[in-house]
């Protein structure tokens, strides 16, 4: 970066979001061919002839970089695989609150082996997990207060 050069991601990556974004905005009819042609997408005259070149914008990203093909294919590659997970990991999940895994009745407590297992099997029980999480500031964590 100090002799001038662009980082890697700059020039692979940001680079070619901006001038696909620099062409579509400023309407450059040749650029866009040229960069519809080699991406391989077909975008409908409809969206190419609206008068919002974001509508443009929207058409060529949605078929060039779908985000629900991103998001999926980045939970896959960042959430651990639940094979992985640990014994006392899915007591805590199984446990509600102040409650201890021993407290459980003994038929949920016999859903732990098969939470670890993951089979897919048509006899293996269906484990469903619900979790709803809260945005909260940091400060009010219990480990954040002042004791």
């Amino acid at each position: 970066q100090s002799k001038g050069k662009k980082p890697l991601f700059v020039q692979l990556v940001l680079d070619n979001i901006w001038s696909l974004y620099e062409a579509v905005m400023k309407r450059d009819k040749e650029k866009i061919e040229k960069i519809v042609t080699s991406l391989g997408l077909r975008i409908g005259a409809r969206e190419s002839r609206h008068a919002d070149p974001k509508v443009h914008l929207n058409a060529i990203c949605s078929q060039w970089l779908p985000i629900s093909d991103a998001i999926l294919s980045m939970v896959c590659d960042k959430i651990p695989s639940p094979l992985d997970i640990t014994a006392e990991r899915v007591e805590k999940l199984m446990c509600v609150g102040a409650r201890t895994f021993d407290s459980l009745p003994p038929e949920t407590q016999e859903l732990k082996s098969a939470f670890m297992k993951c089979s897919s099997e048509g006899t293996a029980p269906v484990i469903v997990f619900v979790s709803k999480m809260f945005p909260v500031d940091s400060t009010a964590l219990p480990q954040n207060k002042p004791r």
